[in-house]
């Protein structure tokens, strides 16, 4: 078994990034034999200057919330921070719409309960991991993230171009998962929620950016899992930012 899960954590972390159209694919993953989760970067574009304060807006649940690490750890902070710090001339101003535990569902509902004006220049979307913790419906999923995208889009100014998709990080590859002993189960219902949600924004011209082999390295490097034994760590993130950041000020730049 130990054998079978080296070879498929190996193939899982050849994978590049992969966005709805290969020109958004920007950052290639280059595994060697001594750091298997090396990724050589492209530079953050420099952000347009702007008159204008710059509105980011990240939905999700505890990996957009940053469940078990700082604030300024947690990946919305982050990319913030790397795309204000390209032009120091514009302002940045960040909202976090997320908690740990939630599903798609609370999440509609808590965009619905909130006033919120459709003036976002930027939106990220992560969710879905609850969806199969919980052991929901996959079918719900398919009604739900759809609906997600379509309400992040209305945010982000009526411009899917100013929407970007995230893959849901796997979980089973983190000490208090191992315990658990249904590593191959939990991989392979991520892999189907992230399938869908790629396929959509696909057929869709919608970003999506594969974050899930960076967190399928949490076996290997303990410092990719935040204290709890199970999330993602702030050096998780740093890795998330180093590939959605470049393709965000490409979004801010268009």
């Amino acid at each position: 078994m130990k054998n079978i899960i080296q070879v498929v954590t190996f193939l899982l972390i050849t994978l590049s990034i992969t966005s709805c159209s290969v020109e958004n694919s920007i950052i290639d993953t280059k595994p060697n034999a001594n750091n298997s989760n090396q990724t050589i970067v492209t530079a953050i574009p420099a952000v347009k200057t702007r008159e204008q304060t710059i509105n980011y807006l990240a939905l999700g649940d505890s990996y957009t919330f940053g469940e078990s690490v700082c604030e300024k750890c947690t990946f919305p902070f982050q990319l913030k921070t790397a795309l204000q710090n390209t032009n120091l001339k514009n302002n940045f101003s960040s909202k976090v719409i997320a908690q740990t535990g939630w599903t798609t569902t609370n999440l509609l509902d808590a965009i619905n309960n909130q006033n919120l004006n459709p003036t976002y220049d930027l939106v990220t979307l992560l969710i879905g991991v609850n969806n199969q913790f919980q052991r929901q419906s996959f079918s719900l999923y398919q009604v739900e993230f759809p609906a997600l995208v379509s309400k992040s889009i209305a945010l982000a100014k009526g411009d899917k171009s100013n929407l970007i998709v995230i893959s849901i990080p796997d979980y089973a590859y983190t000490p208090s998962s191992q315990a658990l002993g249904n590593m191959v189960s939990i991989s392979s219902e991520i892999d189907n929620y992230n399938r869908f949600a790629r396929n959509y924004c696909q057929d869709n011209g919608i970003l999506f950016i594969d974050i899930t082999e960076i967190t399928r390295g949490g076996i290997i490097d303990k410092d990719l899992v935040a204290i709890d034994g199970l999330h993602p760590s702030e050096k998780a993130y740093r890795l998330f930012v180093e590939r959605i950041a470049p393709i965000a000020a490409n979004v801010l730049n268009k």
